[in-house]
């Protein structure tokens, strides 16, 4: 069963791991990989990769992406998000500590926000604007 505008707005807003999809170009599948991500009911969603990397490449090229977030308990329920990308910006500490405080234990930020800075180079945050929304609860099947 379709979930409401609210439910799926609050499922997304969840800490789950997406799995971003981005168009690969000719001759090719869509590149589909795990993702941390942030979005909060109403707005827009927004990632943060490396400024160099083949995601962020793509996502450029395409001019939108798609997020997809499942879980298997209590229920199985899945919401997909597609839209196209409203900005791209030079990422912050301040967003890599949120989005880091959004999937981590909070003792493991700093040490996390730390080696990341040292080692992932330049990042970006990527806002896509949800455009067209799937989603589904199937129950405890």
């Amino acid at each position: 069963m379709a979930l409401t505008r609210e439910e799926r707005e609050k499922f997304l807003a969840e800490p789950h791991i997406a799995a971003l999809a981005v168009d690969a170009g000719t001759g090719r599948a869509p590149l589909t990989v795990p993702i941390w991500y942030q979005y909060e009911p109403g707005g827009d969603v927004w990632i943060m990769t490396g400024l160099d990397s083949r995601k962020n490449e793509l996502i450029k090229a395409a001019g939108r992406f798609s997020l997809m977030v499942d879980r298997l308990e209590p229920t199985i329920r899945y919401v997909s998000v597609e839209g196209p990308v409203v900005e791209t910006v030079a990422a912050t500490e301040e967003q890599l500590r949120e989005m880091s405080a959004r999937y981590l234990p909070a003792e493991k930020v700093e040490g996390y926000v730390a080696f990341s800075s040292a080692n992932h180079g330049e990042q970006v945050v990527v806002r896509m604007r949800p455009e067209r929304w799937v989603s589904s609860d199937l129950g405890s099947v």
